[in-house]
């Protein structure tokens, strides 16, 4: 057995206890809650932070930023049900856990990150565990990744005052996008969707939660506005 797999066995016990907490908070997927067993958390986490990796909780990850609560993530996924035929734009790579997630579920994702020492950092474990299907881009998320769009599942990890015009825009007919939309200090889980004829719909599907904010020109400001 291979040091990745003692490591692996070694969270084992709490990793299913993570996915009884997911089940717990309404969601049955099989399909969704295997792949939080599947994917180890851990390995995505600095290694000061490990030994929390299973806790239902966002932990920090460096330069500012968390990787998100599990529930909520697979809360994002169970609302966005990305198919194998999906290409998938990921705002916020962060620790690259939701990208093994949304790699497994699609077909392509294409994840930008801020901070290039995260998406550095992700790079290495997302290559280290053969994920051939995901690009990683640093810059600034709030404008996308145009080069490929139209993308059919969006995700953004961190709170926006408003919808980003540009990610509209580059959402396919069909797409659907998730995002914490409001202030700095709360947000609602916000989901959008365009219609087949380019009709775009927006509501909330979850109320009060809390995300980093999203920086970038249609994001907040470093200053804070």
């Amino acid at each position: 057995m291979g040091t990745d797999s003692v490591e692996d066995y070694r969270y084992l016990a709490a990793r299913r206890r993570l996915i009884e907490t997911i089940r717990s908070r309404g969601i049955e997927d099989l399909d969704l809650l295997r792949l939080f067993d599947e994917v180890p958390r851990h390995r995505f986490l600095p290694e000061g932070i490990r030994h929390r990796a299973y806790e239902d909780a966002p932990l920090p990850i460096g330069y500012g930023q968390t990787a998100s609560q599990p529930s909520l993530q697979a809360y994002v996924l169970h609302v966005l049900q990305p198919g194998p035929d999906d290409k998938i734009l990921e705002i916020g790579t962060g620790s690259g856990f939701l990208t093994a997630l949304l790699a497994r579920m699609g077909d392509r994702v294409y994840s930008v990150e801020r901070v290039r020492e995260l998406s550095t950092r992700a790079r290495k474990v997302l290559d280290e565990m053969g994920f051939p299907n995901i690009a990683l881009l640093v810059g600034d998320g709030t404008i996308g990744w145009r080069k490929y769009a139209p993308y059919d599942v969006m995700t953004v990890a961190a709170a926006s005052p408003s919808v980003p015009s540009p990610l509209v825009d580059q959402l396919a007919p069909g797409g659907r996008l998730v995002l914490p939309v409001g202030s700095r200090q709360e947000q609602d889980l916000v989901l959008v969707t365009r219609d087949e004829d380019g009709t775009v719909h927006e509501g909330t599907v979850q109320e009060r939660c809390t995300f980093v904010p999203l920086l970038g020109k249609y994001g907040w400001s470093e200053e804070g506005s």
